[in-house]
């Protein structure tokens, strides 16, 4: 993987770019916007999500893409912009919420229907986990899936986190409460592998 982390002119850190053999990880544009809504929109896709709501509104994609920026000016996290690297084309989205305090981060991603059984969110997560222990030296990166979604589950195995647990009834989707499984990896977990 390769990342890119710079410094602005004006003296902002502009946010970076990781690349992998098949997939460019970048910030998002405003021109993404319809594609988000329309990927994002899938009721699938929405069903699977902890935050995405169905249905997905108009300007919504714009709103949301408009506060990456200052969430990733303020530390607090950091929003990528899945792409195919051979045609530049949006298959999803993945990111960290940061926990300074506790040098944590929660992994959070969706990919769009199209793209499902591709690998796109086990090679994008790998990404993800190279640039929050190395380049924001974290010490634990932790995700959550729905209990009926066993394919998230699945990338988190599959990327070396450790199943931490199941929470009952943890969160509420759609008037249905939803028991939910943790996983986490540790920093010293993921220099073994």
């Amino acid at each position: 993987m390769q990342s890119s982390d710079q410094q602005s002119q004006t003296g902002f850190t502009e946010r970076p770019t990781l690349t992998t053999a098949r997939l460019v990880l970048r910030p998002y544009r405003m021109d993404d916007a319809p594609d988000v809504q329309r990927l994002a929109g899938d009721r699938e896709v929405a069903r699977n999500t902890m935050l995405i709501p169905h249905p997905y509104e108009d300007g919504e994609a714009e709103r949301w893409i408009g506060t990456h920026q200052e969430i990733y000016e303020s530390g607090q996290g950091v929003t990528f912009a899945i792409t195919q690297r051979d045609n530049g084309e949006l298959v999803g989205s993945i990111g960290l919420v940061i926990f300074e305090k506790h040098h944590s981060g929660e992994l959070g991603y969706w990919i769009g229907k199209p793209y499902w059984n591709n690998g796109y969110c086990t090679e994008a997560s790998l990404a993800i986990l190279d640039y929050g222990f190395e380049t924001r030296k974290l010490h634990r990166i932790h995700a959550k899936c729905y209990v009926r979604n066993p394919a998230s589950g699945r990338v988190m195995q599959k990327i070396g986190m450790q199943h931490e647990g199941t929470l009952r009834h943890h969160l509420l989707k759609w008037d249905v409460y939803e028991d939910v499984e943790a996983y986490a990896i540790l920093e010293d977990e993921y220099r073994a592998n």
